[in-house]
């Protein structure tokens, strides 16, 4: 079974492969995801950049319009 580990990385220390925080998960074979939404909204809103897969899984459930939402409240 594969399940993909979702995760914050600093890209200064990906060789080490050190995460700064586990944000979610994904199954593609159940269909199943779990998405720490507000950790991932506070990576996204400190300029963090989701690999174009986790960009796909993020929009498909929202997550940009929420964030969008977070900025406007801010602004």
């Amino acid at each position: 079974e594969i399940v993909y580990r979702i995760i914050a990385i600093d890209v200064r220390s990906r060789r080490e492969g050190r995460d700064l925080r586990k944000v979610g998960f994904y199954d593609p074979i159940n269909n199943q995801t779990y998405l720490n939404v507000p950790a991932i909204l506070y990576f996204l809103e400190k300029g963090a950049q989701p690999t174009a897969i986790v960009h796909d899984i993020l929009k498909k459930v929202g997550v940009f319009t929420e964030l969008t939402l977070n900025q406007t409240k801010f602004t």
